[in-house]
């Protein structure tokens, strides 16, 4: 028998006390004064806890149902409902228990403006944000830095920059967080002087600089116009020591590198970042040790857990498993890290094998397993529609499916196998799809080539009130390609910036060159290319030329033949590619004088199809 579903819950309880309003008419003729002040404030608690369950499971209409039967609420009750909503993208739900808190008497806290306004700047709702800050001046809360840093946060976002530093500048105190805001705000402009400037006060301010800070100020530096302010900021962060201890600054070098056309600077700032794993799982391995210093091996299933799951995700998989194996009892959480882990290194197979040994031994599932091995059965060789069917009826029965990462797998795993009718047949069931669920349909839908589909349920989650974010774009854009939707594709991509203020990436346009290109409309194409950010990729190019050599254009495919070169003069594929190309269009010669060069600088593979193809 499957175990009942466990949901970790972990919730501190505050200082203040919370305020208790009777909802109604038969809630009011409870007889409250039998009960001391303590079991009251334990009541809310307790359904607080409840909802608290239910929005994590990703059921928010449950948890509204619940919410509207308290018969006493207190301002957490609210705010868990308007954080739940801002996070499934439906603002207008969230906005409409804000406004239900306010009428109802209820003050603020933090927190709520925190959320309220979140959903504001997610949405693009100026106005309404507007609104929310009118009433922080009402309650006299202007000077809580908590709510300070979330008003600077909002017209950060929605590029209300003066409003933005007004705000900022009257902030009895500034941390680090909201320091970050503003100079997040003026890295995407690319505003380097203002950036320097806030730097230099924050400085004086005694505000110790993180990993973050130096990220932004070197995202103000991807112009070739400040190389040499860049260069200082990389020599610094060396010699603070944050290339190699912090990530986030890793990477921005590298974007920044190429932003200058510094390509060389950029792939060996690339190449450091790959030395990353090893120090990690030294690190690991100290702490580890320190674990069986203090006894914590054998005392903590906790720990336990957590050095599987640190040993997989440093792609250590033989230690993860050893750590496992040396476990006296094996409960559900040591089971899941290990699945994780094996998922992380490939192993799937291994993964399917142990969904099958939690359920013979008795372990009992949750819906991390259930998501998990629905992962692995999609990249597994073993995947069938059966095994998926099996494992959604294991989430039926310990009732699971529902839970929002279980369905959305079971959605991608019975479109990998090709049902689109089961596929719809999970959403539809959905009790309150998000952003992720949508996105899981396009993605499928897309896979399978539905382009109107896609169109169709991309309709549906804006009707829904619903947000798409920068994955969502893809896969429609890659359904419209997929199909040849051209002008619905270019409507889309359209939309990103001036709707829904989402500025396309890499992604977005190598996707909108492939679509334009395999149409035939390669001279909007090669526009659109030059467009992108820091003037496309190899990956562009190397689609533009495909599509160059399928309509036989000689004239742009020579230019995407000099662009690829100039990009990447060392990959063999790339030579192998421009030589097919010029093969096609029955130019014999330079093909073949092309290969001679590659083969003399000992930079081809095999002669023989391109790797890009």
């Amino acid at each position: 028998m499957l175990s009942s579903k466990l949901v970790p819950c972990v919730r501190t309880i505050t200082n203040l006390t919370p305020r208790l309003v009777p909802l109604s008419s038969s809630a009011s003729s409870l007889l409250l004064d039998s009960y001391c002040e303590t079991n009251i404030q334990d009541l809310v608690y307790s359904k607080n806890r409840e909802l608290d369950i239910l929005i994590k499971c990703g059921r928010i209409n449950t948890a509204y149902e619940l919410f509207d039967k308290m018969p006493l609420r207190d301002v957490v009750s609210f705010n868990l409902l308007i954080s739940g909503y801002r996070k499934q993208g439906a603002s207008e739900k969230g906005l409409f228990v804000y406004w239900e808190l306010v009428s109802q008497g209820f003050r603020e806290n933090p927190s709520t403006f925190s959320s309220v306004l979140g959903i504001c700047s997610d949405a693009g709702l100026l106005v309404e944000g507007i609104q929310a800050q009118c009433r922080v001046l009402k309650l006299g809360l202007s000077s809580n830095l908590f709510i300070g840093s979330a008003l600077v946060g909002f017209y950060m976002r929605l590029g209300q920059y003066d409003l933005a530093i007004c705000l900022f500048d009257e902030l009895p105190r500034r941390n680090l967080g909201v320091w970050n805001l503003v100079l997040s705000g003026h890295s995407r402009l690319g505003e380097f002087d203002e950036l320097s400037g806030f730097y230099r006060q924050m400085k004086l301010d005694g505000v110790e600089a993180n990993g973050l800070t130096f990220s932004y100020l070197m995202r103000g530096c991807c112009n070739e116009k400040f190389l040499s302010e860049g260069k200082q900021l990389h020599c610094h962060v060396i010699k603070v020591g944050l290339v190699e201890s912090n990530v986030f600054v890793a990477n921005v070098l590298v974007d920044f590198y190429s932003a200058c056309s510094c390509l060389s600077d950029a792939r060996k700032s690339f190449e450091a970042i790959q030395m990353g794993d090893a120090r990690d799982v030294l690190l690991g391995r100290q702490i580890h040790c320190c674990v069986l210093k203090v006894g914590f091996d054998c005392r903590s299933v906790h720990v336990q857990s957590a050095l599987v799951d640190m040993y997989g995700k440093c792609k250590d998989i033989e230690s993860s498993v050893s750590v496992y194996k040396s476990i006296p009892e094996r409960n559900l959480e040591c089971c899941n890290s290990l699945m994780t882990s094996l998922l992380h290194a490939g192993i799937v197979e291994d993964v399917v094998e142990m969904f099958g040994l939690m359920v013979d031994e008795g372990i009992g599932l949750d819906e991390v397993t259930l998501s998990t091995t629905l992962e692995a059965l999609s990249e597994s060789s073993l995947a069938s529609l059966a095994s998926c069917s099996l494992v959604h009826s294991c989430a039926i029965k310990s009732g699971f499916e529902t839970d929002i990462a279980v369905s959305c797998s079971l959605i991608d795993s019975y479109l990998r196998s090709g049902d689109v009718k089961l596929s719809q047949q999970v959403f539809d069931q959905i009790p309150s799809p998000n952003v992720i669920c949508f996105t899981s349909m396009i993605k499928g839908f897309a896979r399978n080539g539905m382009g109107n589909e896609c169109l169709k349920m991309f309709d549906t989650m804006i009707q829904n009130g619903l947000s798409p974010d920068r994955v969502t774009f893809m896969c429609v854009l890659t359904g419209c390609s997929h199909s040849g939707l051209v002008e619905e594709g270019r409507l889309i991509f359209n939309s990103m910036e001036a709707t829904f203020g989402i500025s396309p990436d890499r992604e977005h346009f190598s996707c909108m060159v492939d679509l334009l290109g395999r149409a035939g409309l390669l001279n909007e194409a090669e526009e659109l290319l030059q467009k992108a950010l820091r003037g496309g990729d190899c990956v562009m190019w190397g689609s533009l030329l495909r599509s160059c050599r399928i309509h036989r254009n000689e004239i742009i495919g020579r230019r995407a033949a000099e662009a690829l070169l100039e990009i990447n003069p060392k990959h063999s594929a790339v030579y192998l590619q421009i030589s097919n190309f010029f093969a096609e269009i029955g130019q014999f010669e330079a093909s073949m004088q092309i290969r001679e060069v590659a083969m003399a600088k000992k930079i081809t593979a095999e002669i023989g199809c391109s790797l890009l193809r």
